[in-house]
């Protein structure tokens, strides 16, 4: 007799709270992005089937649906190739977990597991000028609560070469202004590293925190609401940055600047110091 199916709320509940958090220790930051990538998966699932995400079934998630999927991912979110693998390896890995749950799903997450991840060429990366960074830092409004927010945001990313992920976890008490002038940075994989600040940094970081009177574990970068800036808070706060830079540095026109271009001109600046 044929084992009961496991539920398809249930695995979904398992794969997050035993797979990922019990078994492997992912960290907030990775359960986090699976959970970003289902939301919109079932999303998506909900539109095309009709059914919410109470009512899916695993055979809901057969092959074409996540190809199709993918596919939205890019054409119509307009998702690079590289967010497109990384939603793969997030149901990749739900369907190996289900696959050992629940032996009998093997014919659907066999083949899901078979789709691969899409090639592409990694971009040249670029960096800029002193005088481009030093126009985009000096682009903030410093009149206002928000553009003394970017203003300070914008010269610690610069100083550390911090990843956004590692800005929108720095909290109060990840800044060091005592003896020595450092921040305590959170990295990918639990890593952390402590990066010093330039003598300008630390003292826009301390007239900063001196307004924000904040607690130890609230964000350094917070938005109105008090919680912290999310990545693509911190994108947008860039472009309006660079926007505003482009009246006073022709050259920064037409060129795509990420928070990545930005950690690249420091470890640029940095090797040419050295």
């Amino acid at each position: 007799m044929r084992a009961p199916q496991i539920p398809f709320p249930v695995l979904v509940q398992d794969f997050f709270l035993r797979r990922l958090i019990a078994q492997r220790g992912a960290s907030a930051r990775t359960v986090e992005a699976y959970r970003d990538g289902f939301e919109l998966l079932f999303g998506f699932l909900e539109q095309h089937t009709g059914k919410p995400p109470s009512a899916l079934c695993l055979a809901d998630l057969d092959a074409p649906a996540v190809l199709d999927f993918l596919d939205h991912l890019e054409t119509e979110r307009g998702n690079s190739i590289r967010t497109r693998n990384a939603r793969l390896a997030a149901i990749h890995s739900f369907m190996r977990y289900a696959a050992v749950r629940d032996p009998a799903s093997l014919p659907v997450t066999a083949r899901v597991l078979a789709i691969p991840a899409k090639r592409f060429d990694r971009p040249v990366l670029g960096y800029l000028s002193r005088e481009q960074v030093t126009a985009i830092l000096a682009a903030p409004d410093r009149r206002t609560w928000t553009g003394r927010r970017d203003a300070v945001l914008l010269a610690t990313a610069y100083n550390t070469g911090a990843r956004v992920s590692e800005l929108t976890g720095l909290r109060v008490r990840d800044v060091l202004l005592d003896r020595q002038t450092a921040v305590h940075l959170h990295g990918k994989g639990r890593k952390q590293r402590v990066i010093p600040l330039w003598k300008n940094t630390a003292a826009e970081l301390c007239s900063w925190l001196n307004q924000l009177n904040a607690a130890p574990e609230a964000p350094v970068f917070p938005n109105r609401a008090g919680a912290p800036l999310t990545r693509s808070g911190i994108r947008d706060r860039l472009d309006r940055a660079v926007t505003a830079a482009e009246q006073r540095c022709p050259s920064l026109r037409g060129q795509h600047i990420t928070p990545h271009t930005l950690r690249h001109s420091t470890v640029i600046c940095t090797a040419r110091t050295v």
